[in-house]
């Protein structure tokens, strides 16, 4: 391995990284591992390395991981370059290789991608993330004993390769936990659908939040795929040509296939969803409208009933003025022109028009 000669300490490279990893196999003996927070640290045991691997962990990944990758060898525009792409990308340049994955973590139904720097060299990986992504740190913890299972006659190449399949299949096998978060919360809005009393615009907002969320995680998950088919199929340098890592990277992207099924899966649920709200709004809307309707028949059998003693109230006035001797007569007259009145108008409205019946919320009609 030729990495870059340490530089003066004028010229050290002053990172805020918040720490680093590397994971080596020497020419001659066992895998180690050392940790460090500069790039300067690690140069004397990658010039005694046949491969190695170094995950940073930074505050400002482009910045920092523009700062790492020229300290170690790489061009100065090429984590500038990957960090363009729509959530991933890979930039090939026979000597070296960029490649940018999502890194995938959902709070409640909040989701987040992190971009994945990962910086190959014919004999050094390097990954460069922030500090809310944890993935690799635990892999690290036990990616020495990884490496010791290659076999002793391995070329580097294919070291190099089989390290990078490894931490490619690290990132995607927690990026597909995050599926496991939504499907929880799916599962609470069945509850909240069946409770009649749920409030229809909360529902509709997490179902809003739900899809939103898938939208993101497919996206995420689509340009994974398009990055693990360049690596497969693009004929890098880099990448051995072995079939059988080949096959691992083919295993990657069958993974991911997986997971975009389910989720596309998920996604049509959510739109059953949408159509079981749209149905709950339209029958509170119908139940709504026969209650207004209900309410203007009783209406207009009360004015008509009202409306005929009144009229003949004031006819029996004009005519013969207060004639208290009378009034026991107009009494018994009003109280049957009412009652006439009232029985005939319900005679009509029942006979004209269809008194509505309305669905209670169990789904049975009833005439209110």
């Amino acid at each position: 391995m030729n990495p870059p000669e340490p530089n003066s300490g004028t010229d050290k490279c002053q990172l805020g990284s918040l720490g680093a990893i590397c994971v080596a196999i020497p020419h001659d003996g066992k895998p180690i591992k050392i940790h460090g927070t500069t790039p300067q640290e690690f140069i004397s045991t990658l010039q005694k390395s046949a491969v190695a691997w170094i995950n940073f962990t930074v505050s400002d990944i482009e910045k920092e991981g523009t700062d790492i990758a020229m300290k170690l060898g790489f061009g100065a525009n090429l984590v500038s370059t990957l960090l363009k792409g729509y959530y991933a990308s890979l930039e090939d340049y026979d000597t070296e290789m960029g490649i940018m994955v999502p890194a995938v973590m959902i709070s409640g139904l909040d989701i987040k991608s992190y971009p994945l720097i990962i910086l190959v060299r014919k004999d050094l990986i390097v990954t460069v993330h922030s500090q809310e992504v944890l993935r690799l740190i635990n892999f690290s913890r036990y990616a020495d004993h990884y490496v010791k299972r290659f076999p002793a006659d391995m070329s580097v190449q294919d070291k190099l390769s089989m390290m990078l399949v490894r931490i490619l299949d690290e990132n995607n096998n927690v990026n597909f936990e995050q599926l496991r978060e939504i499907e929880e919360h799916a599962d609470e809005m069945s509850k909240m659908l069946m409770d009649a009393s749920s409030s229809r615009t909360l529902i509709g907002k997490k179902v809003y939040e739900m899809k939103h969320s898938l939208i993101t995680y497919l996206n995420t998950l689509w340009r994974t795929l398009d990055v693990l088919h360049t690596l497969r199929f693009g004929d890098s340098e880099l990448v051995s040509d072995d079939p059988k890592i080949l096959s691992q990277v083919g295993l990657l992207a069958d993974d991911v296939n997986r997971q975009i099924a389910l989720s596309e899966h998920m996604s049509s649920v959510l739109a059953s969803g949408l159509e079981v709200l749209q149905t709950l709004y339209n029958n509170q809307l119908q139940i709504l409208n026969n209650r207004m309707a209900l309410t203007m028949t009783w209406l207009t059998i009360l004015g008509t009933a009202v409306l005929v003693p009144n009229t003949l109230a004031t006819y029996f006035g004009a005519i013969n003025g207060v004639d208290l001797s009378r009034q026991f007569l107009y009494t018994v007259i009003l109280l049957i022109s009412t009652v006439n009145a009232t029985i005939l108008a319900w005679w009509w409205v029942r006979r004209k028009v269809k008194v509505p019946k309305q669905a209670d919320d169990t789904g049975s009609d009833s005439t209110k």
